[in-house]
């Protein structure tokens, strides 16, 4: 076989490049650091009709729950409807007021006047309050949103009368605009205010303006974020720049909504284009679907908020919503406040405090430090090609300049979102494969030299094991280190760009080592080395393999554990999870600053048996599988710093925690098979027996 060399000077490339992520990484995460305060958001509606369903004076709701934790109030825009079920303004279809005075059933006599005088049309809506305010409020946001000449007042005596041309079934339940009175009650009670508004149809200059001045009935400090209702924001398509200019004008913060799935945002039309103009003063919000809600508990309740959201996917905006069932021995009202004081009992242990929602500083890294990380990116994927097919080193130059300079320049050109894109994909197909061969090439080499004969004790397979398992991972890590840096921006922190490629983080390093492997060793013979030219040959052999019910069975098994390993990736629904390893998650949780993946802790332990397999000279075969298997958990290891959102230190400690108890379970398998060969040998060499 032709001689492969590690070219020092690419690895001279790398480790400069690793200098130049670790420092990347670093700022990063004192970016992280400082971003610490936790925003706890309930709906206005549930806090008010909790307290009516308790019988509980509003209040004392409003005080209980702000000593219980919840910092600000969401306020929806009014609708009719909600505005007649609370006594605010009384709603008539023009159709049912004729129909009742044809029965006798109108007793009103201003009614009854007005029909007598031909004022009522049956295809109208008419509304009346006692509220001058809320009349005004009506009035208005029902012109903006119907229309010029569609709403007109009716009477404006004692009795404040609109008649608007609508259907009545849906003009009961269309938005209207933010209630002056409920945003003066959320303030007045000593909370934040986080306004809900939603977009017009043929949004006009006017539109947009409206909504901020209801938000000028109180104090701009008491404001925190505004979180849009709907399928767009405010403004869109053509006024975002007003709105921006809103939101700079008064410092909001906008609330972008992680959508169920946790990939990227509930879909609002101008929200990203919104928080770029805005220079990314955002926060990601985090709330439990309500029909989810309904089938927990709150200790379960708790535990999400607790384990998974706000250190892990830098959730800052946690919309609680209310229980609509009490646990035993509790009333409702007292659920409640005991799910929101053991949501701020929880983070606080954290570390996390409490007030309007933090936001990170606007952080992108130096342009030259990401031509570093780049450049070593690519000097990896050079020298590992040159470790598959042999290439002078010339080609090995004119590869890595060329490469390199297709991905850096548009970084210094001020954009190459997508070129850094290409690199975190590229470094986490690179490195896991990379310490993985370097792995297999210290073995080759201890095998040619005579190293591997003899029998080796459980104590040499446990240090040599160990010492492998530590320096593979390390190059991994370093992998980790530059997906981390080169994706590190604000975008990626807000998870308004994200990590491209996961399914291919998943299968391609599989394949990369398959050839790897192929490409030293022979599958089918074990004293023959297999060569570049040799890999097609053994492609080939499998292809021609009989198959028979053991194969049919292997195969089948093979295709069973590909399904259940590619359909746990990414965000979408996949594989469902067994109810006893959601609990073993659970465990770990709680046990773990970081809870490792399953793939780690199989493939950590399948590396240590590798090592076993390698130095008693188990099948070929065999010695593939558990290089393959090992291999997924140094991807995994790396797959985790694609996740931008999770604090690059908390993704640190996962994989150093996956390796830790990988190694443990590695080495309980280790020492039990050890054990159960050596009883099996044991019992092959006793004395035979002759009656």
């Amino acid at each position: 076989m032709t001689s492969l060399t590690y070219n020092r000077i690419l690895i001279g490339i790398i480790i400069i490049g690793l200098l130049a992520a670790l420092t990347i990484n670093w700022q990063r995460h004192l970016v992280e650091e400082k971003n610490t305060t936790i925003e706890m958001v309930m709906d206005y509606e549930d806090l008010v009709e909790l307290a009516q369903i308790e019988g509980i004076p509003p209040a004392k709701a409003f005080k209980d729950f702000k000593e219980a934790g919840v910092t600000s109030l969401a306020v929806y825009e009014s609708t009719l409807e909600k505005l007649d079920k609370r006594g605010k303004a009384a709603v008539f279809s023009g159709a049912n007021i004729l129909d009742q005075s044809r029965t006798g059933g109108l007793t009103d006599p201003f009614w009854r006047d007005m029909v007598a005088a031909g004022r009522i049309a049956p295809e109208d809506v008419y509304i009346t309050a006692q509220d001058k305010e809320v009349f005004a409020e009506v009035r208005e946001d029902l012109n903006r949103r119907l229309g010029p000449g569609r709403v007109v007042i009716l009477n404006e005596g004692e009795r404040l009368i609109l008649a608007a041309k609508a259907n009545y079934e849906k003009v009961i339940k269309w938005n209207l605009g933010l209630p002056k009175s409920e945003l003066r009650e959320v303030v007045n009670q000593g909370y934040y205010l986080v306004p809900r508004p939603t977009n017009y149809t043929k949004v006009t200059p006017g539109d947009v303006n409206s909504v901020f001045e209801r938000l000028q009935a109180v104090d701009s400090s008491k404001v925190s974020a505004v979180m849009f209702t709907g399928d767009e924001v405010l403004g869109y398509p053509d006024l975002l720049p007003l709105t921006v200019q809103n939101f700079k004008d008064r410092g909001l913060t906008l609330a972008m909504i992680e959508h169920p799935l946790q990939l990227r945002f509930v879909k609002q039309e101008g929200l990203l284009d919104l928080a770029t103009a805005i220079h990314y003063k955002a926060a990601r919000v985090y709330t439990i679907p309500k029909d989810e809600q309904l089938k927990m508990k709150i200790s379960e309740a708790i535990l999400r908020w607790e384990t998974t959201t706000n250190l892990e996917r830098n959730i800052r905006i946690n919309l609680l919503h209310r229980f609509e069932k009490a646990e035993p021995g509790m009333s409702l009202y007292e659920t409640n406040l005991a799910y929101i004081s053991g949501v701020k009992k929880a983070l606080a242990a954290q570390g996390f405090a409490f007030g309007r929602a933090g936001t990170f500083e606007p952080y992108f890294p130096q342009p030259w430090l990401l031509a570093l990380v780049m450049l070593g990116a690519t000097a990896a994927g050079v020298l590992l090609l040159s470790l598959i097919v042999p290439l002078p080193l010339r080609w090995q130059g004119l590869l890595l300049i060329g490469l390199a300079a297709v991905l850096i320049f548009p970084v210094l050109k001020g954009g190459g979102t997508l070129t850094r894109q290409m690199t975190a994909l590229a470094s986490a197909l690179i490195f896991p494969v990379l310490g993985m061969t370097w792995q297999i090439d210290r073995w080759r080499k201890q095998e040619i030299a005579g190293e591997l004969t003899g029998r080796k004790g459980i104590g040499s397979l446990i240090t040599n094991g160990m010492g492998a398992l530590i320096a593979t991972t390390a190059i991994s890590l370093a992998g980790g280190m530059y997906l981390a840096a080169v994706l590190s921006d604000i975008r990626f922190f807000l998870e308004m760009e994200i990590y491209r490629g996961v399914k291919l983080t998943f299968v391609m390093p599989l394949v990369l080592i398959t050839v790897v492997y192929f490409s030293r060793y022979n599958l089918f013979d074990f004293d023959e080395t297999a060569g570049i030219k040799g890999i097609w040959r053994q492609i080939v052999k499998i292809l021609n393999h009989p198959i028979d019910v053991k194969t049919l069975l292997f195969i089948g098994a093979a295709v069973f554990a590909a399904w259940v390993y590619v359909g746990r990736s990414g965000h979408t629904a996949g594989v469902p999870v067994p109810a006893v390893e959601q609990k073993l998650r659970m465990f770990l949780e709680q046990m773990l600053y970081a809870r490792p993946r399953e793939k780690e802790l199989i493939g950590h332990t399948a590396f240590l048996l590798a090592v076993m397999s390698i130095y008693q000279r188990w099948p070929r075969f065999t010695q593939y599988l558990l290089i393959v298997t090992a291999t997924i958990a140094q991807g995994s290891l790396i797959e985790t710093f694609a996740h931008l959102r999770t604090p690059v230190y908390m993704s640190f400690i996962r994989g150093l925690d996956g390796l830790v108890l990988g190694v443990l379970i590695g080495l309980m398998a280790l020492v039990g098979l050890y054990a159960v060969f050596s009883l099996v040998r044991a019992w092959r060499r006793r004395p035979a027996t002759h009656e």
